[in-house]
């Protein structure tokens, strides 16, 4: 298939961890024997008089790159954050007419791959509908736990619903949220997210934990994800002061950068915690494997999320995982032998890591459940449906 990826979510020159997720089944599929896809990423237009880091950040991203051995384009549209966003969806398609018309009439595209719902799937169904191209979106989260919400984005995100010509949810969870949204059950599917077996594998702990000097006899806990209050960290740090008692030798590394780190390390002080929990910032994704392999437990105490990729991240490495039964991670964390589900509070978040740090865990069959999970898996699957949704004679073996 001729593919047209969209999505703004989708890491750059400048930015390369951004949306790595998304890279990673792109990029797959495209490896897949006859594909060929195309990326559009729209960036809002930065208008030199703004001087803040992020704009500076989206005004330095070329127009026209290659990433990873793909050919990715960056056109602009108007964004105000926050004030726009009732507008963001139609300013991403005006943003990108031109561009994809001027592609598609090059390469044919055979169907349009979208990720994220709104606005990035409204624009495309949009792109779609103008250029009679079959349009797949993808839910990944917030975009359906939490928009819906939204009283003036609900009917775009119920319209790009019914006008798809496939939908995809990176868990049953959305799927079914999807479905009470105007979703037609027989256009639909869930496909979670894969994990890169190259990048986390898993490493001796004490050999790992010397490349990071961390202490070889403490309990070291890690967190990874961006500092939000979303991620839950604001419930770990209490929990840590309640765990220190059991366990004087505990320690959480939280790997990930925000504007929230100020108020969580102030919390930590009035915790007495702060040396104990250790902010080591954003790390690259290829170098979290030491951390998760460092790790006695890793943790994700989220109140959203739609396939979180740091629970098969650290199972690939060999390290349990306690995480809030939120969303997509009971379908990741399948037994009580991979990790510990817990509800999003202290007392659930502390008992749960109390069990798993007591606990022995076979770290061979993490590794072997994370495997059953790689991005190939999971490219199959996507390609299956978009030639199902665009080639329905062909996914059936007709001719």
């Amino acid at each position: 298939m001729r593919i047209l990826t969209f999505t703004s979510l989708f890491p750059n020159t400048v930015q390369p961890w951004h949306g790595i997720f998304i890279y990673q089944r792109v990029v797959h599929v495209a490896r897949r024997p006859g594909n060929s896809v195309t990326v559009v990423a729209p960036v809002p237009y930065a208008p030199s008089w703004i001087s803040t880091p992020r704009w500076r950040e989206a005004r330095s991203i070329p127009t026209r790159e290659v990433f990873g051995g793909l050919n990715v384009y960056h056109p602009r549209y108007f964004l105000l954050p926050k004030i726009s966003m009732p507008f963001h969806g139609l300013s991403m398609f005006a943003g990108s007419l031109t561009l994809v018309r001027q592609l598609h009439e090059k390469m044919k595209f055979d169907c349009i791959d979208a990720h994220y719902i709104y606005p990035d799937g409204f624009a495309a169904v949009r792109l779609g509908k103008s250029l009679g191209i079959p349009v797949i979106v993808s839910a990944r989260g917030t975009d359906i736990s939490l928009f819906p919400s939204f009283r003036l984005i609900r009917p775009m995100i119920q319209w790009t619903l019914r006008n798809a010509t496939g939908v995809v949810g990176v868990c049953e969870a959305l799927r079914q949220s999807m479905l009470g949204l105007g979703a037609a059950a027989e256009n639909t599917r869930a496909i979670g997210n894969g994990v890169d077996l190259q990048r986390f594998t898993p490493m001796e702990r004490g050999e790992a934990r010397g490349k990071l000097d961390i202490p070889g006899d403490a309990e070291v806990l890690v967190a990874v994800g961006n500092l939000v209050p979303v991620k839950g960290y604001q419930f770990l740090i209490p929990v840590m002061a309640r765990l220190i008692s059991e366990h004087p030798k505990i320690r959480l590394y939280i790997v990930g950068e925000g504007y929230f780190r100020s108020k969580l390390e102030a919390q930590a002080r009035e915790e007495k915690v702060q040396d104990r929990v250790i902010f080591v910032g954003r790390k690259p994704n290829e170098e979290l494997k030491y951390w998760y392999s460092a790790a006695d437990v890793s943790c994700l105490a989220s109140a959203r999320e739609g396939w979180a990729n740091v629970l098969l991240e650290s199972l690939a490495c060999g390290t349990p995982v306690v995480a809030t039964r939120v969303w997509g991670a009971p379908e990741v964390i399948t037994s009580s032998e991979l990790g510990v589900l817990v509800d999003q509070n202290v007392d659930s978040i502390a008992a749960g890591l109390n069990a798993a740090l007591q606990k022995r865990w076979d770290r061979e069959l993490l590794v072997r459940h994370a495997a059953s999970r790689t991005w190939d898996v999971v490219a199959k699957e996507v390609d299956g449906f978009l030639t199902l949704q665009t080639h329905p004679n062909e996914a059936k073996g007709e001719r």
